[in-house]
């Protein structure tokens, strides 16, 4: 594989954004903030790259695309989904926030393909102007993965520089002693599953110590799904740093308006408990699809997750 042969199928869009194509289907890059709460203020601290699929500017649901998808090709949409979320997340110019990026360790066969995966995620990261801890690694506890593979991935990564993450916690078999092996720099929330801890009289209690347990380690609890103003205030009072959801910012289809809602600020720039190149023009350029925007939030007092549609 030549070092520029991931952007082969790329397309630039007159707007400026990136985006690829299979077959018929048109595959963007929606973004989604992750803030992190400076006491009075909210920050984006990362975006998480979504998946957005159109056939003939008609939407189609990630699931079904991906059942229509042959097993060996799966691999190959995983990595170029992963190319354009980064590229699009650089495009945004901001200096501090990341781009959290789903891995599915069960789709490398070998440590040669991992390594070539490495190598575009750099190269892609390098064209971005984001380094290597501005993108973040995320393998979900729905994957299957057995402890041993997610071990030695998250240490390849981190090796490299790369942050990583867990998400769906709780919905698997998640505990502490199994996340101070894999050593996270996130851990995401299930959102159904906290909403099941609450609905207990300790559930709030145990969910309190798990966070408190988490920072002590180290580890940054981030709680997605949040549809209501009134979640946020919860996620407050339970100390929760990093929050995600509609009741705080939509995902949107880059280039986004995230700089004019959020402007980067001084709190930007305030260090974390851990721890930038323009891409060629020779790349083609397309008319700018049509936004496909996420339907208004149905408003519910629950943490129910809502889908984000794929990677």
């Amino acid at each position: 594989m030549t070092p520029r042969s991931i952007f082969a199928n790329l397309v630039r869009s007159e707007d400026g954004a990136f985006s690829t194509a299979y077959g018929p289907f048109v595959l963007q890059s929606a973004l989604q903030p992750i803030f992190r709460s400076t006491g009075a203020e909210l920050d984006i601290e990362a975006f998480e790259g979504l998946v957005r699929v159109s056939r003939e500017r008609e939407p189609v649901s990630p699931g079904d695309f991906f059942r229509l998808v042959p097993p060996a090709d799966i691999a190959d949409i995983d990595s170029i989904l992963r190319t354009i979320h980064i590229l699009n997340t650089g495009r945004l110019n901001r200096s501090r926030a990341r781009i959290f990026v789903k891995f599915h360790p069960g789709l490398f066969r070998t440590p040669h393909e991992m390594r070539q995966e490495v190598e575009r995620i750099k190269l892609a990261g390098h064209e971005a102007g984001l380094k290597p801890d501005r993108i973040v690694c995320e393998i979900s506890e729905k994957s299957g993965a057995a402890d041993d593979i997610v071990v030695a991935f998250t240490q390849h990564m981190r090796a490299i520089g790369f942050l990583v993450a867990i998400d769906d916690y709780g919905a698997g078999d998640s505990d502490l002693a199994r996340l101070k092996r894999i050593k996270p720099d996130y851990v995401k929330f299930d959102a159904s599953w906290v909403r099941d801890v609450l609905d207990n009289s300790a559930g709030y209690a145990l969910l309190r110590v798990i966070v408190r347990q988490m920072l002590d380690e180290r580890i940054e609890p981030i709680f997605e799904g949040l549809e209501e103003v009134w979640q946020v205030d919860l996620c407050e009072e339970l100390g929760v740093p990093l929050m995600q959801g509609y009741a705080l910012a939509r995902p949107e289809i880059a280039p986004t308006t995230f700089n004019e809602a959020f402007p980067e600020g001084l709190a930007a720039f305030a260090p974390s408990p851990r721890r930038e190149a323009a891409l060629s023009s020779d790349l083609p350029v397309a008319p700018a699809a049509p936004a496909m925007r996420p339907a208004l939030a149905r408003h519910a007092r629950t943490f129910g997750r809502r889908q984000s549609g794929g990677e």
